[in-house]
């Protein structure tokens, strides 16, 4: 079962566009959990088959811009194959650029609101 804050996670996650990465870090941030940034990364660990098909868990990458291993299922391989799907470029170190890529995202304050809204807070 799904702590609050993995489900707070996973709420998150599927609002980043497709085309568009956030970082651990930046998901823990904007869920006003600095420090969070490994649970971001333990939440999408534990995304079920299911789960996985309606979170965008490979839109989540490392603050280097680079893909990680997820879990025994999905590799940082088949996570750059299901971005590059959707648009995103890497460079020959395989690296997102920030600036083109990035998601800007949301205040947290924002977040907090629209958590609300969604009977997640």
């Amino acid at each position: 079962m799904a702590t609050s804050f993995f489900k707070k996670v996973y709420w998150l996650v599927q609002q980043i566009p497709p085309g568009k990465v956030a970082f651990y870090g930046q998901i823990a941030e904007m869920l006003a959990a600095p420090g969070a940034a490994r649970t971001v990364g333990w939440a999408l660990a534990a995304l079920s088959p299911q789960q996985a098909e309606r979170v965008p868990w490979q839109r989540v990458i490392n603050k280097a811009g680079r893909c990680s291993l997820r879990s025994f299922e999905h590799s940082a391989s088949d996570q750059q194959q299901l971005l590059e799907a959707e648009g995103v470029e890497f460079d020959a170190r395989g690296t997102v650029d920030w600036r083109r890529h990035g998601w800007e995202g949301l205040s947290p304050d924002e977040v907090r609101e629209l958590l609300a809204e969604a009977g997640l807070d």
